[in-house]
């Protein structure tokens, strides 16, 4: 089946321009959140950045999966992509450096976080057009191993594009970090033009935005496994997150510059791919509601133990734990969500949970950057492991449905 799959020639171009896109993005991560810190020496500054990513992006995420189902997703996706391309080149001349020079450091981090918002918009517009269109290029049989590929590839491309925008950065400036940017994705947005525009199909064309809202919070709100498993990772990730904070630990604990930054932004992505591969050879667990509480206090705990680290190498491994306890987290809630919705519900208890996902990880590095602010860098991520950990504890005694929950 893989090798089906990967003969197919669209589907061969839609995977590399989600990996080019994928590499372009860590490296611009990487790169603007070190800017920025290095701009304003301020914590809070980090969590604006994820605060002006998921203000546009989870505003308009139930709009763009309703657009997504009526026009031709090709289309969004390459108007999206050109968006995120237009920003990148605009990150791009910020670092110049005469625009350096000529403008003031504070000018020059609203330009940044400009570029940012507007790319927000294009990002919440992408993700769910491209989960979408995956469903036209391939046969339905072949969807769970293009999913599985789509998924491995972006771990990969998760690790090897902070490492190189460390590198890049370390190396030959922020500047050529950026022009790289902007040429992994004027290649991501070239590979799409290879694909050919697709028939709209789907039953929920003239369906509300209201309703598909409504029904799919409803439906979620009342399965009680779902609504468990989903609020777990929320809380969880809302709160223990720590990579927000990277870049103030690179710098004022760990002191590795922009170049250990890009190691660390990439240990929880390998760590994440050696248990997915791990996963995926072998026998799901019978127990998984359990698996998922034990795994979500293993990140937890490797949270507090990264705040307490000062050496480079032990907060790299602690980071590669933390990513493969994340990774079983993903891989159970994802295979509950299959297994608990019906089909005619997919579409909108995906764009519930996408919601979900997105209040994770761009409004839990807000939240960071004003705990950093208000608490300190270490004692913040201290408090957030061990509210993780409260958080799992709570869920053991009351989700009683999740912890019986089996795959049969």
């Amino acid at each position: 089946m893989l090798r089906t799959v990967l003969k197919n020639r669209e589907y061969r171009f839609f995977l590399s321009a989600r990996v080019l896109l994928t590499l372009a993005l860590q490296i611009q991560n990487v790169m603007v959140s070190w800017q920025i810190f290095k701009l304003t020496n301020d914590p809070l500054s980090l969590g604006l950045i994820g605060l002006a990513e998921a203000i546009p992006a989870l505003s308009i995420a139930l709009y763009a999966g309703h657009l997504a189902d009526k026009h031709n997703k090709r289309t969004i996706l390459i108007t999206a992509l050109s968006v995120l391309l237009c920003c990148s080149v605009g990150i791009l001349w910020v670092t110049l450096p005469q625009v350096q020079e000529g403008f003031s450091a504070l000018t020059q981090v609203r330009f940044l976080y400009l570029f940012i918002l507007i790319s927000g918009f294009a990002r919440g517009f992408y993700a769910p057009t491209a989960f979408s269109f995956l469903h036209n290029l391939v046969k339905r049989e072949q969807l769970t191993t293009a999913s599985t590929i789509n998924s491995s590839s972006w771990q990969m491309a998760s690790i090897i594009g902070p490492a190189l925008g460390g590198f890049l950065f370390a190396k030959a400036g922020i500047t050529v970090a950026a022009a790289s940017v902007v040429f992994f994705g004027l290649l991501a947005l070239t590979a799409l033009f290879f694909i050919q525009p697709k028939q709209v199909v789907g039953n929920a064309v003239n369906e509300t935005i209201g309703k598909r809202l409504t029904e799919g919070i409803r439906f979620v709100f009342s399965n009680k496994v779902i609504l468990s498993a989903l609020s777990l990772d929320l809380f969880a990730v809302l709160f223990g997150g720590a990579v927000a904070l990277l870049p103030v630990f690179a710098e004022h604990i760990l002191k590795t510059g922009p170049e250990g930054l890009g190691m660390l932004r990439a240990a929880p992505s390998l760590g994440a791919s050696i248990l997915m591969i791990w996963l995926s050879v072998r026998k799901p667990q019978g127990a998984p509601g359990i698996m998922l509480l034990w795994c979500v206090a293993g990140f937890g705990l490797c949270m507090i133990a990264f705040a307490l680290s000062t050496n480079f190498y032990l907060s790299l491994f602690i980071l590669f734990l933390s990513g493969a306890f994340d990774s079983v987290s993903v891989v159970v809630r994802g295979n509950i969500l299959q297994l608990q919705t019906p089909d005619h519900m997919r579409g909108r208890v995906s764009a519930v949970n996408t919601m979900f996902i997105g209040s994770s990880n761009e409004i839990g590095a807000f939240e960071s950057g004003v705990a950093a602010k208000l608490m300190g860098t270490v004692p913040s991520v201290i408090f957030g492991g061990c509210v993780t950990l409260l958080v799992v504890g709570i869920t053991a005694a009351k989700a009683t449905a999740l912890k019986r929950f089996t795959y049969e």
